[in-house]
């Protein structure tokens, strides 16, 4: 009687909403709804009488219940079962989240019959937990967060809401996010911000925003939408962080990246830029434009007489006359040293009227920076040279500034502080530069150039390395410096072989360094020309080198500059291949270039190198100071050793230490000097030591 009522309560348990099972003394099965067939995945026949639910259990599932029941142990009740959860395997190899209930089933006087079992699906109830803690991790995050509802009413926010904003919970709660509006975003940029969060369920981008103090601040914010199970918006979440100084310090890379440090005109890169655009816009206006090479007439006997710091103010007096002697929308840059570029648009679509306007500029130009220039105490002198180059269709923008630049030398060469415009008789100019082109064929052939070495030293003043500097001993000139060579070597390609020699003769001086008492530890860093880090052999040619040579690979420095990261992806893939080999990179003149953070990020380099352009100007200048700050603690960030060059005194060498950088290179230690001096120097200072 008793076996036939639970076979009719087994039809009533196979209708219920919940999983029900029983199970005999042994915990076999003995019924089993049609749920728990559904959520295990098999059959009555495969299952009753045949196996139990520790069979389904998990590993972790199984230790726990068995501590709560043996097969021949006493009976069960409700509160003798596991609190926590229990997971079940399913056929499919899923796992299901389970709570277990028992009920004392039929029995005899002497044992247990079967007991019975119901089964709840805790799948919706472990997901309700985990969101509760993803919610709980979410605002004890450092980002700013704020619930608001479907209207846009503050809720809640967490701690650092309060910390970012200045608002606290009771102020911020019951408001709107308008509360931090800063009025610098327009309303088509809330009104696409609120159609992509209607069309995607959110949005992220930087928005400015105030704090309680008014302090403007820039964020990266997210916001997203949360609907409730029918897809109705119920609620809004928010969460920023503060990139102000991120952004600050992009900006200001960017900057460097386009702008001359020292008179924040635009450089040669972005003056380039800007010529290749005007050379587009006339070809199709028809209207001449002209570009001006300005060269300062005797501005190094400034520098030398007085020094760099004048020498740097009577330039930034220069490029203000300039930019008060030009239209609105021509453009002023400086080149390099006391050397500027002018471009003007848009002059006239007739060539005479615009030859005779581009005159009328530059006399203008020459009578303003003829004038005056009161520097302290003194008054100085400075006149200027300039070549013109009028244009309505040109090759290049290079070919326009050579024009220009021939142009200048012209201007020179009849006296000074005059304009001269280009025009075919000047090819005696480049008559000049071919003459120049062949004697360089030469002094490769007849082993002309000479290495120089510049110390590197540390805090301590100890020599660690050195700069390979190039010299042209010239039969007839003496000692050429490379600034007057190195130009047209680039141009013509002659940098190739003479990269290749320096390089070359660089390795074999390690490998002689071997056997010596002092410089065998010296590392030497070789300069590389963008021409020849972008040869498609260049890894193949070093390597080679390298092994031929036989050196320690890490005492081998390659300088690269940023002007050769054109192509990223050559480049990483270059420098990884070398780096495996021991080589070493450094950035060489950081800060004049386009100074990218994400490039920096991806370079396998392991120094970067001050320009000496920012170092001169330390205790002169204070936005100097605060760029060479930057590039010392951008270089520690991204974990480079950063080293200073052109380091001339004890002023600068006390300030670059006091703010991280403990390498230098400079007269302030010596100057680039012969191998047999550069020998005597390294013995000299060990024997202090």
């Amino acid at each position: 009687m008793l076996l036939a009522i639970e076979g009719e309560i087994d039809s009533l348990f196979d209708r219920v909403p919940f999983g029900s099972h029983t199970e005999s003394a042994d915990g076999t099965f003995l019924s089993i709804n049609a749920l728990v067939l559904a959520w295990l995945g098999h059959t009555r026949e495969e299952l009753i009488g045949k196996r139990k639910l520790s069979d389904f259990l998990t590993p972790q599932s199984q230790e726990i219940y068995r501590r709560y029941r043996s097969e021949n142990g006493p009976p069960l009740s409700m509160a003798d079962l596991p609190l926590e959860p229990l997971e079940i395997f399913r056929r499919d190899g899923s796992s299901m989240p389970i709570s277990l209930s028992a009920m004392l089933g039929a029995h005899s006087a002497s044992h247990l019959l079967n007991t019975r079992f119901m089964i709840i699906d805790m799948t919706e109830s472990r997901l309700q937990m985990n969101g509760q803690n993803i919610s709980a991790a979410i605002f004890e995050s450092p980002s700013g967060t704020f619930v608001t509802d479907k209207q846009g009413t503050i809720l809640q926010v967490n701690d650092a809401f309060t910390t970012i904003t200045g608002f606290s919970a009771i102020e911020a709660i019951g408001q709107t996010p308008r509360m931090l509006s800063s009025g610098r975003h327009n309303l088509s940029f809330y009104e696409a911000l609120w159609n992509s969060i209607k069309a995607t369920g959110r949005w992220q981008g930087e928005m400015w925003n105030r704090r309680k103090n008014g302090e403007i601040y820039v964020e990266w914010l997210s916001i997203s939408a949360v609907l409730d199970v029918s897809g109705s918006v119920t609620n809004y979440v928010g969460s920023f962080t503060d990139i102000t100084s991120s952004k600050n310090a992009l900006d200001l890379l960017s900057h460097m990246a386009y702008h001359d440090a020292l008179t924040q005109l635009p450089n040669r890169r972005l003056f380039l830029d800007r010529l290749g655009q005007a050379i587009s816009a006339s070809r199709r206006s028809q209207f001449f434009n002209a570009i001006f090479f300005v060269d300062l007439d005797n501005f190094k006997a400034i520098n030398d007489a007085f020094g760099h710091e004048t020498g740097d103010l009577v330039l930034m007096e220069v490029a203000q006359r300039l930019r008060n002697a030009v239209r609105e929308g021509d453009s002023v840059a400086r080149l390099s040293g006391d050397e500027f570029a002018i471009l003007l648009v848009d002059l006239d679509s007739q060539h005479l009227e615009a030859a005779a306007k581009a005159r009328n500029l530059g006399e203008k130009i020459l009578a303003a920076l003829s004038q005056t220039y009161p520097v302290g105490q003194q008054d100085f002198h400075c006149s200027a040279s300039i070549g013109l180059e009028l244009f309505q269709d040109a090759n290049t923008a290079s070919e326009l500034l050579q024009h220009a630049d021939l142009a200048m030398y012209q201007s020179k060469k009849s006296g000074k502080n005059t304009l001269r415009f280009f025009d075919q008789t000047m090819q005696a100019a480049l008559a000049a530069r071919f003459s120049l082109e062949v004697e360089l064929h030469e002094a490769l052939d007849k082993q002309q150039f000479r290495l120089f070495f510049q110390p590197q030293v540390n805090q301590h003043r100890e020599t660690l390395g050195a700069e390979v500097l190039l010299r042209w001993e010239h039969p007839r000139h003496g000692l050429v410096s490379p600034l007057e060579f190195i130009p047209l070597a680039e141009e013509t390609r002659l940098i190739l072989p003479i990269g290749a020699w320096v390089l070359e003769t660089a390795c074999a001086q390690l490998k002689v360094w071997e056997g010596h008492p002092v410089a065998h530890s010296i590392q030497l860093a070789v300069n590389v020309s963008p021409l020849q880090f972008h040869q498609h052999d260049f890894v193949a040619h070093v390597t080679a080198l390298v092994a031929a040579s036989g050196i320690n690979p890490k005492r081998l420095k390659l300088e690269i500059t940023e002007s050769m990261v054109l192509d990223m992806e050559d480049t990483v893939t270059k420098m990884q291949a070398l780096q495996k080999i021991g080589v070493n990179f450094a950035m060489d003149d950081f800060g004049t270039g386009f100074s990218s953070l994400s490039v920096l990020t991806r370079l396998p380099i392991q120094q970067l190198k001050i320009d000496q352009s920012f170092v001169r100007n330390i205790g002169l200048r204070d936005a100097d100071g605060v760029i060479v700050q930057t590039i010392i603690a951008m270089a520690h960030t991204l974990d480079f050793e950063v080293i200073a060059e052109g380091v001339e005194t004890e002023a600068q060498r006390a300030f670059l230490d006091k703010n991280g950088c403990k390498h230098f290179q400079g007269y302030l230690f010596s100057r680039p000097v012969p191998i047999d001096e550069f020998e005597e120097l390294l013995t000299v200072r060990s024997e202090r030591t």
